[in-house]
């Protein structure tokens, strides 16, 4: 098992969904990119597969697609 390293990605508001996170994190180029990556099981949302894309997430939710991850932050921390 690596040691991966998490990024956190800033969010103005206190939730985000699913699909905007991947294109704001640069996950993915637009939103079929996130369909399709969602939809055949290759996202994971807090470590366990996500097929909804309009999944809301939150402050400190994490998100994994290939040997990325990334952690929600936002401003409040709430």
């Amino acid at each position: 098992m690596s040691n991966r390293e998490i990024e956190d990605i800033a969010i103005r508001d206190d939730m985000i969904r699913l699909g905007q996170l991947l294109k704001l994190a640069s996950l993915v180029e637009d939103g079929v990119e996130a369909a399709e990556l969602i939809k055949n099981g290759l996202v994971k949302v807090n470590g366990e597969i996500d097929d909804r894309r309009g999944r809301q997430l939150h402050h400190g939710d994490t998100v994994s697609v290939n040997d990325r991850t990334v952690r929600i932050s936002t401003p409040a921390g709430d």
